[in-house]
């Protein structure tokens, strides 16, 4: 199969032919019969073909045509919704509306739109039971990193205040072909049910950890100062002299409503 197509370089396709990694893959989801599932980017249908045999349909998002003209022959493709176009266009609100569940979104994502992906998708958190990706390693030390981690960072952050994520399952290079430069890990990214997080506008969070990060070699009262006086880091009980990777989530949080309510305050007066 693989054979009669060439995986193109625009859409980053290595495809997944490992059979007892697909296997473990498989378990992992644990597709229930009538549960919405998305699949990001079915490829040669590696994991396609036994998750369709669980479910009574299964939606798929693939943006290369040819992929799609392999998938038309293929016998279960009457089991198949199918969208053509980029994940990163697709309305994952309006079919949640259509199903009247929650959905489930799994893949062996692009290492090109993986991040860009996992972000637009934090938007719609509220219409999705869970995600389960096949990510390159690298995101995803990024994604559980914790504080004091090089890997923590703003993706961190705003992933962690989405969601429980799990590493379930590192992956060789060897298990894709073409073979990639890199290692690869499937995650479990489940929204949290109870936050241990709050804040009043995640805009003002992403707005702040981009201020704080920066430039990660400076301390935290330089890179924040446009937005906060040392008095009030030091009124948080926020070290002003730590770089932007040993402040915690909660933390960051704390500076965002302080933010949030100091901006609403001020333009109440003016």
């Amino acid at each position: 199969m693989i054979k009669k197509h060439f995986p193109l370089k625009k859409y980053g396709q290595n495809f997944l032919v490992n059979k007892n990694t697909i296997q473990d893959i498989v378990k992992i989801i644990n597709p229930k019969i009538k549960q919405t599932l998305i699949e990001i980017g079915p490829g040669l249908a590696a994991l396609t073909k036994p998750i369709c045999e669980l479910l009574e349909e299964l939606i798929v998002i693939e943006v290369d045509p040819n992929l799609l003209f392999l998938l038309k022959r293929r016998s279960f493709y009457s089991k198949l919704i199918v969208f053509y176009q980029s994940a990163l266009n697709f309305n994952y609100v309006d079919l949640f509306y259509k199903k009247k569940q929650l959905i489930r979104i799994f893949g062996n994502l692009p290492y090109n739109i993986s991040t860009s992906l996992i972000i637009l998708l934090f938007k719609q958190i509220r219409f999705i039971e869970d995600m389960n990706f096949m990510l390159q390693k690298e995101v995803a030390e990024r994604l559980i990193a914790v504080p004091g981690n090089k890997s923590y960072g703003r993706l961190s952050i705003i992933s962690q205040y989405y969601c429980n994520i799990k590493t379930l399952l590192n992956v060789r290079p060897e298990d894709f072909q073409p073979i990639p430069k890199v290692n690869s890990v499937f995650i479990n990214l489940t929204p949290h049910v109870n936050s241990p997080y709050f804040v009043y506008d995640i805009n003002v969070l992403s707005y702040v950890t981009k201020n704080a990060f920066q430039n990660r070699r400076k301390i935290l009262r330089h890179n924040l100062k446009n937005l906060f006086s040392e008095k009030e880091l030091i009124m948080l009980n926020i070290d002003s002299n730590l770089r932007a990777e040993n402040i915690s989530i909660s933390q960051y949080c704390q500076l965002s409503n302080y933010l949030y309510k100091k901006s609403n305050t001020i333009s109440k007066v003016n």
